[in-house]
């Protein structure tokens, strides 16, 4: 894999030699190393991709959530991880890029939305928690994250920027740059990022396959001829590799472009605050082998050198408006659509018969219209309420004539070809907050979803009684969230719990026996069902000024989930985990120590999960110790270190993938994290 870092290196000193002429106000970067976001308004966490963060300074999507208490990562190799918030993982957690849902292509999920996201790209990542928004798309029963960027009118011309470069152990190379400037009317954006690793080791020495170089670009043009009108042309590529421990092919391409269309328009009078509108189109190709980067072993599933090439057409738009109704109320309205069409094509054999030359088919193709109103009302200074309703039309059409069965090349009749069906489906929720004299904040919310199932859910699996699943029952969650929010002088105080009923909750089971079809016996399949089930849990997190230079973090987060149809645990539920920090920061420096404790995990459904992944067995309980320092000698100027998992500790998460037989490697039951890593960081900003 070729490193491109000394081009980033090169662009960290270009944004330096302009930072001569900026017209900008001086900025100031913190010299503390983070090791939790922290909850700023109830069941919401905001926080800043291009902090100095530990664990490891971040290079995709789901890598930086990991810091926010409730997340955790199902590792499968290096990068492409899925995030998972309160045990719910796929679809039924939100991501959204400046308004737009990102999807993948791989039906493996290789490519999970996160993958094509680089957080040091973004200006902001905002959390909210369970069903408790209906603005951002389908309502999602975990709840949304959203990744922003900022844009802000200037005042007179001139320029800022950002420079990022990112060393660390097992080969890790990380840069990125962020150059805006112009005028008040006109203004250009430029943002750049690298990531590479070569496979790195676990504790106890042994190699685990999981290299990988990501790259991306974003551009934009704003005009804004008044502080109350912008507009913006952005457009977006990216594109990368990415070996994996947990299966039996690689990434060799995730290829994303992307091109989009935002307005925002402020009325100076009249009851409109304000009329947003977005017009955006993505498109996915990628490509997945078994030789490019590992060594060919031909195996009875794959005999030959095997490609497929999954790709994703998504296009859509969106219409708010933002009334000031009263004084005391605040109404948003809007309307947003979504299509996208998922095709394919692979070969078994890539010598013969190049993938490049087999044309693409198409699978299913996915239409959602939603309709939505969310109002926000001040009942008096210290009281507030909360609503929303949502309604989306769905249409999804089964393109396969054929389906695979098994993971070699048969295929029977698809029972549901060019089958068609539409569904209207309600979420809604209600929230009151009320403000105590003590400076602090209680809470009560309900949110209610039926989420559609998504193209993982119906296409790659079969059914319990079919070839296909195409025709699984949607999913409602009914949610009550609570909790309470206390900020006063040295102490911050986060409290969130939620319990959920779900209906009809969509369950992936592997290895389920199904007759053969075409001979006698029985056959091992991944089926798709509906099953009835609750979960209940939360996240606790105390911040402490202990001394004037000393501050101490806990945060605490647990997870338990029933299906009651089988009566078993809910599968893939992270373990009770803990999380102690202690840091001291005097003037323009800073150390720290994050102890991660993670307890033993002996609820679980073996080979039932979600479509990320299924119960392997119980887990035992781990810790790693991490330390940090970081250093600001200028108000521009940051320079970060730290060692993770410091003990060189030999651990698996609970929700991680299994590990594959891959030629050369050692296989284990989950995918190992890695073992100490050092690393160095250094921020420029002007």
């Amino acid at each position: 894999m070729k490193s491109l870092l000394p081009h980033f290196i090169a662009a960290g000193v270009f944004a330096a030699a302009l930072s001569g002429s900026a017209q900008t106000a001086p900025l100031t970067l913190e010299p503390v190393v983070t090791t939790t976001a922290r909850t700023q308004d109830p069941l919401v966490v905001i926080t800043d991709p291009r902090a100095a963060a530990q664990p490891a300074p971040a290079h995709d999507g789901a890598d930086i959530l990991k810091n926010i208490p409730g997340f955790a990562v199902i590792r499968k190799g290096g990068t492409d991880g899925d995030p998972m918030f309160r045990g719910m993982a796929g679809s039924r957690l939100g991501i959204i890029v400046e308004g737009e849902e990102v999807l993948g292509g791989c039906g493996m999920r290789m490519d999970p939305p996160t993958a094509y996201i680089f957080p040091a790209a973004y200006d902001r990542i905002t959390v909210i928690k369970g069903p408790q928004a209906v603005r951002y798309g389908p309502v999602s029963p975990a709840g949304a994250v959203r990744f922003e960027r900022d844009f802000e009118r200037r005042k007179e011309p001139g320029s800022s920027g950002f420079a990022t470069a990112t060393l660390g152990s097992f080969e890790r190379r990380d840069g990125a740059f962020d150059l805006r400037g112009g005028t008040a009317d006109w203004q250009g954006r430029i943002a750049t990022t690298y990531a590479s690793m070569d496979d790195y080791e676990d504790g106890s020495g042994q190699t685990v396959h999981s290299a990988y170089e990501r790259w991306s670009t974003h551009a934009a043009l704003a005009w804004s001829p008044a502080d109350h009108t912008f507009v913006e042309l952005t457009g977006s590529l990216s594109d990368g590799e990415a070996a994996y421990a947990d299966r039996m092919m690689d990434g060799r391409r995730f290829d994303r472009q992307n091109a989009g269309l935002r307005f925002r328009h402020q009325p100076t009078v009249g009851r409109v605050r304000s009329i947003e509108a977005q017009a955006y189109v993505n498109a996915v190709d990628h490509v997945m082998d078994n030789f490019s980067l590992r060594t060919f072993t031909p195996t009875m599933m794959m005999p030959g050198m095997t490609v497929a090439n999954p790709d994703r057409l998504t296009y859509g738009g969106r219409i708010e408006l933002d009334l000031d109704l009263v004084d005391a109320l605040d109404l948003d309205v809007g309307l947003d659509h979504q299509s996208d069409q998922h095709r394919i094509r692979r070969t078994m054999n890539q010598a013969a018969m190049p993938f490049t030359a087999m044309p693409r088919s198409p699978n299913a193709t996915f239409h959602q219209t939603g309709v939505f109103a969310e109002a926000a009302y001040a009942i008096s200074h210290d009281r507030r309420i909360f609503g929303g309703l949502r309604a989306d039309s769905w249409r999804a059409r089964d393109q396969r004539s054929v389906v695979r069965v098994g993971m070699g090349g048969n295929t029977a009749p698809n029972p549901t070809a060019q089958t068609q069906r539409t569904e209207v489906l309600p979420g809604a929720f209600f929230r009151l907050e009320q403000d105590l004299p003590s400076g602090s904040t209680l809470f009560i919310g309900v949110g209610h979803t039926e989420r559609f199932p998504d193209y993982w859910e119906l296409v790659a699996p079969e059914s319990a009684t079919s070839l296909s699943a195409f025709q699984l029952d949607p999913e409602a969650t009914t949610q009550v969230d609570m909790g309470w929010l206390l900020q006063s002088g040295p102490l911050d105080l986060s409290l969130s719990v939620f319990a959920n009923q779900i209906d009809d909750y969509i369950l992936i089971q592997r290895n389920t026996l199904k007759p053969h079809g075409m001979a006698d016996g029985f056959r091992k399949a991944t089926i798709a069902r509906n099953i009835d089930a609750y979960s209940l849990g939360g996240e606790f997190s105390l911040g402490y000024r202990l001394a004037e230079n000393w501050r101490g973090d806990l945060s605490l987060t647990a997870v338990r989930g029933t299906n009651e149809t089988d009566d078993l645990s809910l599968a893939q539920l992270p373990p009770l985990e803990g999380r102690l920090g202690l840091t001291y920061e005097k003037s323009s420096w800073s150390t720290g120590l994050l102890w991660r404790i993670v307890a033993a995990q002996d609820r679980v459904a073996i080979d039932q999960g979600n479509i990320v992944g299924q119960d392997l067995g119980t887990s035992p309980a781990f810790d790693v110790v991490s330390i940090n320092a970081s250093w600001a000698p200028t108000e521009r100027l940051r320079i970060s270190a730290g060692i993770d998992n410091l003990l060189d500790v030999t651990y698996a998460e609970h929700v991680s993938r299994g590990g594959s037989p891959v030629a050369g490697f050692i296989q284990t039951t989950r995918v190992n994290e890695p073992g100490r890593f050092a690393w160095l960081k250094c921020d420029y900003q002007y």
